[in-house]
């Protein structure tokens, strides 16, 4: 009769993210100093245990500093855990000794996006889009910032949205309810821009730059 499990590797139906972590914790038991890790860190921070996962790296790091994977699965984690400013530190030493890499830039867009930094988004798409020509999202994202607001020339609504009046949170909430999540992206865009603090305009504009990633995809 034929193995059903010739690897080994588990029991029959056991979950794959517990096998990889008991691989990797019984690869670090057997040689503490390995680089094992790093994968170990990534395998805590993919099943929601971020802490155990930033702990691991920070313990890693302490012995191989200049280990960018391991620094950036810890980027990672720290976001997972709910400190986007701890990963973005993370991402800056990265980026001080690799300043090409396009992962990098493209993770610190979105934390400084989210934070309401527009500005320091638009830097580092700018970077990433140069990098990898091939990263349409990247593109796509860095195009509705360069806007700053602006809706396109064949918006139905191009005439509407020139006036500040008409960018609230309400109309960005209609344009998107309607598909149009263009001018929803540009209104939420512009009341960001305007109050960097309002959490509600950055989470709206989230969602709009997500509805108009996947209609884009979508065509």
């Amino acid at each position: 009769m034929a193995n059903p499990n010739p690897q080994g590797d588990g029991a029959v139906g056991e979950d794959p993210a517990a096998v990889a972590i008991r691989r990797y914790e019984e690869r670090l038991a057997k040689d503490p100093a390995s680089l094992a890790f790093a994968p170990l860190a990534d395998a805590y921070r993919r099943v929601g245990r971020a802490r155990e996962a930033i702990n691991l790296c920070r313990e890693g790091l302490g012995r191989f500093p200049y280990y960018t994977t391991a620094r950036l699965i810890l980027a990672k984690a720290h976001l997972d855990d709910g400190h986007p400013e701890a990963a973005l530190a993370e991402l800056g030493v990265i980026l001080q000794s690799s300043p090409k890499d396009a992962q990098v830039h493209r993770l610190a867009a979105g934390i400084h996006r989210r934070a309401g930094r527009l500005e320091e988004a638009r830097q580092h798409l700018e970077r990433v889009v140069k990098l990898d020509a091939g990263d349409r999202e990247s593109r796509l994202l860095l195009e509705t910032l360069a806007a700053e607001g602006r809706a396109g020339d064949g918006s139905p609504l191009q005439r509407v949205l020139a006036d500040d009046t008409f960018a609230t949170i309400s109309m960005g909430a209609l344009c998107l309810e309607q598909g149009l999540s263009e001018e929803a992206a540009q209104i939420f865009l512009r009341l960001t821009r305007k109050n960097p603090g309002d959490a509600r305009a950055r989470e709206r504009l989230e969602e709009a730059l997500r509805a108009k990633t996947q209609k884009r995809k979508g065509t």
